[in-house]
């Protein structure tokens, strides 16, 4: 019998897995709902983040339905096919994206902020308008969005630093993402997170090295802290 390749599984499957199994052996039926994301977390030995990106995973499968502001609940639907590692699935975690975004687009607006020409900052404030044209026809923004974070990579003039953000944006395209953006896409988060990328923009366009790296952390951190909202208390 020929050797089967070995798939390193995302911690959010494995806590997935669990959770699948818990609803299929009845200990939560149809319209029950599940623990909250802290005991979850508590019991399993993980991070809460590490349950939230299960718990997505699982809404995209369609076994549970999350409800901001009361919780997570079975469904009775068909389940979907198990998240694998195919066309349209990112291969990291939604808050492992962010974490890596977080490193490595700070350090991106840093040396644009330092090497930044006129054309760069002028493609930068044509990625902001194309952010809110999308946003003023009922969009989510999302390609004004990635070309803002390629443009700042692009104004480091190091290729292969496009070539990274370029690959951290194409897993952010995954259906888990797509999901947890989802369940916090308000106006406010818009006003935010629109705020957030202007204050990159003046930093870079001033030269401003410290300013620009803070700036980006800022965004990413603040975006991180977003998602990480509880699901189970009104906000």
């Amino acid at each position: 019998m020929p050797f089967q390749s070995i798939e390193p599984r995302r911690l959010y499957r494995q806590i997935a897995d669990q959770i699948r199994g818990l609803i299929r052996s009845g200990e939560y039926p149809v319209g029950a709902r599940l623990p909250p994301e802290r005991d979850l977390a508590r019991q399993l030995g993980v991070s809460r983040p590490s349950v939230r990106e299960a718990l997505i995973a699982l809404e995209v499968q369609g076994l549970v339905e999350v409800r901001i502001g009361s919780g997570v609940y079975v469904l009775a639907g068909i389940e979907m096919p198990d998240l694998g590692t195919g066309e349209g699935e990112a291969s990291a975690g939604p808050f492992e994206l962010l974490r890596a975004r977080y490193v490595i687009e700070a350090e991106c607006a840093a040396l644009a902020a330092r090497s930044a020409k006129r054309h760069h900052v002028q493609s930068l404030e044509a990625a902001l308008g194309e952010m809110e044209r999308e946003h003023a026809a009922g969009g989510a923004a999302r390609e004004g969005d990635r070309l803002f974070h390629l443009r700042v990579a692009e104004a480091t003039g190091n290729g292969a630093l496009v070539h990274v953000v370029k690959t951290l944006w194409e897993e952010r395209s995954g259906a888990l993402y797509k999901q947890l953006e989802q369940h916090y896409d308000t106006p406010g988060l818009w006003e935010a997170s629109m705020g957030e990328h202007r204050a990159v923009l003046a930093a870079i366009a001033e030269h401003d090295i410290a300013g620009a790296r803070a700036a980006m952390q800022r965004h990413l951190q603040m975006a991180y802290k977003r998602f990480s909202k509880g699901w189970d208390t009104v906000h």
